[in-house]
């Protein structure tokens, strides 16, 4: 995704985001070979949710498959391997049906489809039970891109704060088109 503002015949770029966890492998080149803030993983902000819970908390990833999320993920998004953390696979043993419709070859259908309703139950099952297994857990990062939808659902039923690729887009947002203040300072 790319936010820019579009004139006859010039496209400018203000920011340059990946909405996919796996961007992160190429989060320092593509940074090196453009002149605007590149954003290629919603990893980027574990360590900034780390940051803002107590010390003694963790940081829960819920990604798509755990065992497609490496250390190299991690540590290309500034992820420091030994800190407070813990992942999680929304999709791993069966458990949210409806992203395997989409996602998982050899599962999904010839043409892949996902109910809402259904999706959102199973990834809030595997989201709280997430968040239950680890009571020390602070806050949650969204990995997936399918995530977001059910975000607001989860952070209501687990009262943490939730970071997801919608967050990261926000932000991204925010620091290139600041908003005006208006009021009495």
């Amino acid at each position: 995704l790319i936010i820019m503002t579009i004139f006859p015949i010039l496209q400018v770029f203000h920011v340059l985001l990946c909405p996919s966890g796996h961007g992160c492998y190429f989060q320092k080149e593509i940074a090196a070979a453009v002149s605007v803030p590149v954003f290629m993983s919603s990893l980027l902000q574990v360590p900034w949710a780390q940051q803002v819970i107590k010390p003694d908390q963790t940081v829960g990833i819920c990604v798509g498959s755990k065992q497609a999320m490496t250390d190299a993920h991690l540590t290309a998004a500034g992820i420091s391997l030994n800190s407070n953390y813990v992942v999680e696979g929304a999709v791993d043993n069966g458990r949210c049906k409806e992203f395997e419709n989409l996602w998982i070859e050899g599962k999904r259908p010839d043409s892949p489809q996902a109910f809402y309703h259904k999706a959102e139950k199973e990834f809030l099952s595997v989201g709280t039970h997430f968040f239950n297994s680890h009571p020390d857990m602070g806050a949650m990062v969204l990995e997936c891109t399918g995530f977001p939808p059910f975000a607001r659902v989860l952070q209501q039923k687990i009262d943490i704060p939730v970071f997801s690729y919608t967050t990261l887009l926000d932000y991204a947002y925010s620091i290139v088109v600041h908003r005006e203040f208006h009021g009495h300072v």
